[in-house]
């Protein structure tokens, strides 16, 4: 007798995991690019802009939340 079938899984993007986050709220939260390496040509006020996380934009939420979700 054969096993009854079973629903294959969900599997979220392990590359979205590592980058983005959500909130509380449902928004998703992601850091900023361009801070890596190179450093020393890059003024300290943009360095300081570049620290803090920020939201993804409105257009791309519904797409990184697919991915985070595993649909």
């Amino acid at each position: 007798m054969r096993k009854p079938r079973t629903k294959i899984k969900a599997k979220t993007k392990r590359a979205a995991v590592k980058r983005f986050k959500l909130t509380a709220s449902g928004k998703v939260k992601r850091g900023h690019s361009m801070k890596r390496h190179i450093l020393t040509k890059k003024a300290p006020g943009r360095k300081r802009n570049l620290r803090g996380a920020t939201l993804v934009d409105k257009a791309d939420q519904a797409n990184v939340v697919k991915m985070l979700m595993g649909i």
